[in-house]
Order: structure tokens, then C-alpha cells, then sequence
């Protein structure tokens, strides 16, 4: 079986290094390389028979995180690695939350690539030492990784939490109103309000964020 790859990252030589590496193996193809996660969605369009993302996590327009957790929603049968030079705390944390199946760091040798990709494929998951330590570290001590945003203190009414958890089982605005003895109107301006309390800008960013921040 040939094991199709695709390769996001802004620095064209990293690209190239990384193709060079997985040139020894010939049972993996590079389908297709991209310099930013917006390129990778755009190119996904086009052809999203992907086995594996190799995915940097430090990038213009759409950084490695975002990108990972839209291409899980849009195609969770791909698996993303990230091939990244920081193995810091807080993006190993946000990239398992996102969705990421493995976390490598650039340094690492072509056979151990190789394998990364294999194990992942196999439904492990990818990790060097130094990362996999970092991550059961995270594990046991979850309060480490304060992130501030997370701090953020977000008060919904209980109606604006009712229509958020109708909306992330994907009802329709009809339904929801329905459901909940409202006029449609009248859930559109509490969805308006949601939107603007989470700081969001869709319905799947703010079914996200409410429950990163546990409301739903």
C-alpha cells in the first residue's frame, strides 16, 4: 500500500528536507505540499484521498492548530502529525486538543519519520520521548497549562446555554424554536448574542468554545 502524504509548512526549505527524507521509503507518496493551512484546505478540496497531514504548528494566515481541528471536523479519517521545532507545553496541550494523532519535532531521523507515520496509520500515536514525557506530565498536572484564554469568564444566560447545546446537536434554527417554545426570530438574536459573548463567528467555533470553557 502506498501511504499518501501531504506536507504544510511555511518555510519552503523545511518542505523540501522533509520530501528528502521521505524520499528513501517507496512505499510513501507526496500528494501535494502547502506553505499555510488555508492552502492545505483549498488543496484538500481538490483532493482530500490523504493518509496523512505532516503539519507545522507556527504559521502565517492559519496556523498548524487551527488547521488541525477544521480538517478533523471536515475529514476525521486523515490522520495529522505535527512536525514542529517546539515541543512546548502549551502546543503539545492545544494540539492534542485539537485533534492531532501524533507530535514529532523536525530533527527526527527518516526511518524514525517513516515509522511515526506507519504507528499513527496503525492507530498509535506518534511521539518523540522528550514529548510523550512532556504529555503524561500534562496529564497529571492538567493546572499547569493555564492558558489565559481560558481564563476568560463568559456568562450565558440559561436560555442562550439551551439554544447552544440545540445547536450543537445541528438543529436548525426552525427546530430550535420549536423545541424551545421560541419564535424563530427570537432564537436568531440569542444565537446574534452567543456570537458575540464567545467572540465567535460561526456555529462550530461557538459549539467549540463553549465547550472548551465546559457551558454545554
Amino acid at each position: 500500500m502506498i501511504i499518501k502524504v501531504a506536507i504544510v509548512d511555511d518555510n519552503s526549505f523545511l518542505i523540501a528536507a522533509i520530501k528528502e527524507k521521505l524520499s528513501f521509503f517507496d512505499d510513501i507518496s507526496i500528494k501535494h505540499t502547502s506553505l499555510n493551512g488555508s492552502d492545505l484546505l483549498t488543496k484538500l478540496e481538490d483532493n482530500h484521498i490523504i493518509d496523512v497531514i505532516l503539519m507545522d504548528i507556527e504559521m502565517p494566515v492559519l496556523n498548524g492548530i487551527e488547521t488541525t481541528q477544521i480538517v478533523k471536523q471536515k475529514y476525521p479519517q486523515i490522520k495529522i502529525i505535527m512536525l514542529t521545532v517546539f515541543d512546548n507545553d502549551e502546543n503539545i496541550f492545544n494540539a492534542i486538543k485539537a485533534g492531532a494523532d501524533g507530535y514529532l519535532l523536525k530533527e527526527i531521523k527518516p526511518e524514525d519519520l517513516r515509522n511515526g507515520i506507519l504507528e499513527t496509520l496503525n492507530g498509535g500515536a506518534a511521539m518523540n520521548p522528550s514529548i510523550a514525557l512532556k504529555t503524561l506530565k500534562l496529564l497529571r498536572n492538567p493546572i499547569n497549562i493555564s492558558n489565559p484564554k481560558d481564563q476568560e469568564i463568559i456568562s450565558l444566560s440559561k436560555r442562550e446555554v439551551e439554544v447552544l447545546e440545540q445547536l450543537s446537536k445541528g438543529l436548525s434554527y426552525t427546530a430550535i424554536a420549536e423545541n424551545l417554545f421560541l419564535s424563530p426570530s427570537t432564537v436568531r438574536k440569542h444565537i446574534e448574542n452567543i456570537y458575540k459573548k464567545l467572540q465567535v463567528h460561526s456555529k462550530i467555533e461557538a459549539v467549540q468554545k463553549a465547550k472548551d470553557h465546559n457551558i454545554i
